[in-house]
């Protein structure tokens, strides 16, 4: 069943121009009302929440550790974006017909299998590497791609550059596609 008036999938069209509109929107209201300009980013939220954990542990190291005394513990608008990253996709996905529970979903299973062990295993590797290498790289890809470009920085225009050949030479390698 659709609800509202959403077809089974978003125009890309669409769905660009909103993600464009969002990201000018955070510029204008974190400048007017916070002062200082936030760009798009949410990789910095994962270390954050990191650190609020682990201060309920080890408070003393959270406090000496100079990261924190620049980024903070506590949660913040990024914080916010990704749990509305998280509530707008399963709207979105509810709206136009297309949410359902799947633990293996059709793809996966043909492609590895139905296990769900191995597809927890294999999805936990999948982000903890992604994060890694966000934060060796000083941001993510809505951070640096995203928001780099929208600066019209040349780095943003490159990392963008990077993870689409990247994301297209992954989906050849895991879905056997020939080149």
């Amino acid at each position: 069943m659709q609800l509202f008036i959403f077809k089974s999938r978003w125009s890309p069209y669409l769905a660009g121009t909103l993600a464009g509109l969002l990201a000018v929107a955070s510029v204008v209201v974190s400048t007017k009302y916070l002062g200082q300009t936030k760009y798009l980013g949410a990789s910095t939220s994962f270390v954050r929440a990191a650190g609020m954990v682990e201060s309920h542990f080890q408070p003393e190291r959270v406090a000496k550790n100079n990261y924190y005394h620049k980024t903070g513990t506590k949660v913040d608008w990024q914080m916010m974006f990704l749990a509305g990253i998280f509530f707008g996709a399963l709207l979105s996905s509810i709206a136009g017909g297309t949410f359902r529970f799947e633990a293996v979903p059709a793809l996966w299973s043909e492609f590895l299998g139905p296990g769900i062990i191995k597809r927890g295993f294999f999805a936990f590797i999948g982000g903890a590497v992604a994060l890694y290498g966000a934060r060796m790289a000083g941001g993510c890809p809505s951070g640096h791609g995203l928001s780099g470009m929208m600066q019209l920085a040349l780095s943003g225009f490159v990392a963008m550059a990077a993870f689409m050949l990247g994301g297209i030479i992954t989906a050849n390698l895991i879905y056997k596609r020939s080149w």
